[in-house]
């Protein structure tokens, strides 16, 4: 703790002398009326607070162009990697292993490349419930439940804040605004569309009046986004580049079968030992339509052997952008029961459906399925009518795998079905003691969010067992016949095979959060000619959340993903208190603490403590130290799933057979892979889940800051006004709750030997191939994570000339560290500039805007930069791909620039509270880097934007 004193007051005292001022926006080193800004529950005059908060008035939100709080959040330059509607995971990876879920056809946020489960998003300074989408339990809160037409303004917290909002607040708070006064009436449209496609229609409409004792708002939208297909983009179209499209999948339309002939002699003892002499992995030759074996010459016949170049391209069948519709309704009205007491109430009802696609599902069957499942255990009978090679492809001797891609089921498809419920109601009001004033408010609130899923083209596995086995067998069971996996595309399966082993699935899930608290703020005493002031409440809130997996998965039977079912709820009541203390004249000093009592584990306490100095009337320097944690939720606490992990098997990669590298040669011979093993697929079945004796992890933040807006920038001929911010931000995170990243640890496992070490204990092979079998992979407080960074704003507004008034606006965020280590000393790969696990953490990213105004016309001009990281080769699951050839050790996705421009005009034709709004996001059709190692669609959804231009009109009528 001592070190820790001095690091911050060594950051502060570099602080001061800092010669690069730095900017806030819309803030001012001046003071205003009484207002309550996030990062404090105290009323306070002063712009510029101890925290940093960016603040997104309703304008600023009109002007990206974008019709999603999402959206709009996923820009800022302190955003890491979310999900959103690019990401199309659903079926493709099964459950992360945080018992969350997929999250499919959500918006969430991420502050500080720290994970959307440690940012606290608030509405109206209350904190929202957590999403569901019918996969999980989450910890994280779907932003897109809240329809832009209601939001007034968003602030941004970029800070830890758990002393004052509780659990979550490590990485930073988002509070989100909505309207509370409006009066008349606005209706407002949207239009919008890329150029391959994925049109977007938004409507709404907002009503508002008010009298002498009430005021009430309401508002309707409704929001429609459609699909762009993968392959409508060249990358995804044409096995060039990327890894949905060079690595490919051993799940293939022609079949792939790995077996070995009991019949033939070999070296060894026995027909199928280890000797591979008589283990053949082949295929079927493209254009067959009656298969032909030579049990003589396997590779002849219609048959060859399977290699890289056999495998599919399922990018094609993916979608670049999520199809999702949302319907919502709003309403808040106030009524003023007495002369200093309102009555409050807030209701909200908000639908989203949405829907992914993935390829046809694959049919792995035989223990190299991997599976864990019924599916390992699959043996084919000798007697099955399709099968070619004249003996059983038993699953205890002589077979290891058979894969078959049937595309003539048609994709899968998953619709999701999520309503999001919340209602508020409360009293606030005001009070006086002598001469101090006093605000306080008493809230009542309860929100869930529920989900279904439905699963379409999936199979029940058991049947395929049934339908592969013995006929005698399958005659028995009503609409069973034999499987044909043997055709390929040229005899695809007849309908009534589809029909016996297709199944629809439906998976629910549902969380709920009943809240209570009550607050009071005011003055405290009077320290010379200032006043200190304070903030205290309490809050009880109530956690419930169910998961409910269709029964197959429950069972194994389904073909997709195994999960369990999820039925859990808690408690934490907590109490804390604020203050303000204004030491001296310039100088002010703010502390908070902050204790909850959880009923899944104890309780904790967290502190904060700040200041502000202003030293001179146009100069801020400030700063916050504040201790953190973040309970473990629902999910993470008990879910049990499966994940499908990508990992590049050291002891022979797909695509490049071994030998292994010399490093990992004798741990991979150890383990059972033989010196030509080939990894059969980069997708690993992983079993995860949680873990309930898991403790909250903590954290430490601290902030410095200064906040220059220069006397000599106004009112001058050439600046009406300038600010000036640069604050630095460091996070230390202990106890994270993470699973043992797989990768890293496989590798370590190899480097040790492969066998008999802590890091070896989840890997075993199949003695059949040397196949991973799959590997249990649960939560735990495993982590310290480490992160620190610059951000950086500056703000310009021009005098009004004859033709206009420029403004112009730069917010940069410099991220110097990080790093993330768990407790067996194994280094995650994600640091800053390096692109892994569909994400990256770059060093620099950049946006800036130029405005100007004239009369009823006004036009911007927005650059998004995003610095260029590199992706470590090794990762890469085919050899031979481009910017990984050579030795070359990093491929580099080069440093990407996107620009967007608006012109709006308003009192349109004459016309007043007429507004017509022209835009295009990315105007220049900047694709996103290719990525080698990126699944799905070779590039990196969570930290680009879509291939192309988004063109825009938009009109807004207020009356």
């Amino acid at each position: 703790m001592k070190a820790r004193r001095k690091k911050l007051a060594s950051a502060i005292q570099i602080a001061v002398f800092l010669t690069i001022p730095a900017v806030a926006v819309a803030q001012e080193a001046t003071t205003l009326d009484t207002v309550t800004v996030t990062g404090s529950r105290i009323k306070q005059t002063n712009a510029v607070t101890a925290q940093p908060v960016f603040v997104l008035d309703r304008e600023q939100l009109e002007k990206t162009g974008v019709q999603t709080i999402g959206e709009v959040l996923q820009q800022l330059t302190a955003s890491g990697k979310a999900l959103n509607a690019k990401f199309n995971s659903s079926g493709n990876f099964g459950y992360p292993s945080d018992g969350g879920g997929i999250g499919a056809g959500s918006a969430q946020v991420d502050l500080r490349n720290l994970g959307s489960k440690r940012v606290l998003v608030l509405v109206d300074g209350i904190r929202w419930v957590n999403e569901s989408s019918a996969s999980g339990v989450s910890g994280s809160a779907d932003v897109n439940t809240i329809p832009l037409a209601i939001v007034d303004r968003v602030e941004v917290l970029e800070d830890g804040a758990s002393a004052i909002y509780g659990s979550d607040a490590i990485a930073g708070v988002v509070n989100i605004i909505t309207r509370k006064k409006f009066e008349g009436a606005e209706v407002h449209t949207y239009y919008g569309q890329y150029d391959d496609g994925g049109e977007t229609e938004e409507a709404s409409i907002t009503l508002g009046g008010s009298g002498e004792r009430w005021s009430a708002v309401f508002g309707a939208s409704y929001y429609e986004q459609r699909e762009i297909s993968s392959g409508s983009w060249e990358q995804s179209s044409f096995p060039t580049a990327g890894t949905g499209v060079r690595g490919g999948s051993s799940g293939i339309p022609q079949g792939r079968f790995f077996f070995c002939d009991p019949t033939r002699p070999t070296t060894g003892v026995g027909g199928c030992d280890a000797d591979t002499e008589n283990w053949y992995d082949i295929t079927l030759n493209t254009g067959t339509t009656t298969p032909v074996f030579d049990p003589d010459n396997p590779n002849g016949g219609t048959y060859n052997q399977f290699d890289g170049s056999d495998r599919f391209n399922f990018a094609p069948f993916n979608l670049l952008l999520t199809p999702s519709k949302r319907k919502s309704v709003f309403m808040s009205a106030n009524y003023d029961i007495a002369e200093t007491a309102r009555l409050h109430v807030k209701a909200l009802y908000n639908n989203r459906t949405s829907t992914n696609q993935a390829a046809p599902e694959p049919i792995f069957v035989g223990p190299g399925a991997g599976t864990g499942g019924i599916a390992d255990t699959i043996s084919i009978h000798v007697d099955n009518p399709y099968n070619p090679f004249g003996y059983t492809l038993d699953a205890a001797s002589n077979f290891l795998v058979l894969t078959k891609r049937p595309i003539e089921v048609g994709p899968r498809i998953f619709e999701q079905d999520v309503d999001t419920v919340y209602f508020n109601i409360g009293l606030d009001g005001l009070f006086n003691i002598g001469n101090r004033g006093y605000n306080w408010d008493v809230n009542y609130v309860h929100s869930e969010n529920k989900a279904t899923q439905v699963f379409l083209n999936g199979y029940n596995v058991a049947k395929i067992k049934l339908a592969l086995g013995d006929p005698a067998l399958c005659a028995l069971v009503p609409g069973c016949v034999p499987l044909d996996l043997f055709g390929g595309q040229g005899r695809p399966m007849t309908q009534e095979m589809i029909d016996y082993i297709r199944t629809r699935q439906i998976d629910s899930s549902k969380q709920t959060l009943d809240l209570a608290s009550a607050n009071i703020t005011g003055d405290l005493f009077a320290i010379g000619d200032r006043t200190a002031a304070f903030a205290a409440g309490v809050e009880h809130r109530r956690y419930r959340g169910e998961f409910n997996p269709d029964p197959l998965r429950q069972t194994g039977e389904s073909q997709d993903s195994f999960a369990a079912p999820v039925a859990a709820d808690y408690d934490v009541s907590e109490i804390y208190a604020e203050f303000s203390l204004p030491i001296l004249t310039s100088l002010d000093l703010t502390a908070a603490v902050r204790y909850s009592d959880y009923s899944t584990f104890g309780d904790a306490t967290t502190g904060k403590a700040g200041f502000r100095w202003q030293p001179v009337e146009d100069l801020v320097i400030r700063g916050t130290y504040s201790q953190g944690f973040r309970a473990p939720n629902l999910g993470e606490l008990y879910g049990l799933t499966q994940f499908g992990a990508t990992l590049v098997d050291p002891c022979g990669s797909t695509g490049s057979p071994g030998p292994a590298d010399p490093a990992f040669a004798a741990g991979c011979l150890a383990q059972g892979a033989p010196p030509t093993f080939e990894q059969a697929n980069t997708q690993i079945t992983t079993f995860t889940g949680g873990n309930p004796n898991l403790q909250p992890e903590e954290s430490d933040s601290f902030t410095v800051g200064v906040v220059y807006s220069p006397d000599w920038a106004e009112s001058k001929t050439w600046s009406e006004r300038m600010d000036f911010e640069i604050n630095y931000y460091n996070h230390e995170i202990d106890g994270a709750i993470q699973a043992r990243d797989l990768q890293s640890l496989l590798e370590t496992c190899l480097r040790e030997g492969g066998v008999g070490t802590l890091n070896c204990t989840p890997f075993t092979r199949n003695p059949i191939g040397g196949n991973l079998n799959p590997p249990e992979n649960f939560l735990d407080n495993l982590g310290s994570i480490k992160t620190d960074g610059l951000d950086v704003k500056v703000n310009w507004t021009g005098p009004t000339w004859g033709w206009g008034q420029f403004i112009a606006a730069l917010q940069a965020t410099h991220v110097m560290g990080y790093e993330a280590i768990d407790v067996d000393g194994n280094r995650s790969q994600r640091e800053v500039g390096i692109e892994v696990d569909d994400s990256a953490i770059p060093e620099w990213q950049i946006n800036a805007q130029l405005g100007w105004t004239s009369g009823n016309w006004s036009a911007g001009w927005t650059m998004r930069y995003i610095h260029s990281v590199k992706e470590d080769c090794s990762n890469v699951p085919v050899s031979d791909a481009p910017g990984c050839m050579g030795g070359t050790e990093y491929n580099t996705l080069g440093s990407t620039t996107f620009n967007d421009v608006r012109v709006d005009w308003k009192d349109a034709f004459a016309l007043s509270g007429l507004k017509l709004s022209l835009g295009a996001n990315n105007v220049f059709g900047k694709e996103p880097p290719v990525c080698l190692t990126c699944s799905l669609n070779g590039y990196d959804a969570g930290t680009y934007d879509l291939p192309g231009a988004f063109w825009y009109v938009s009109a807004d009528y207020r009356f």
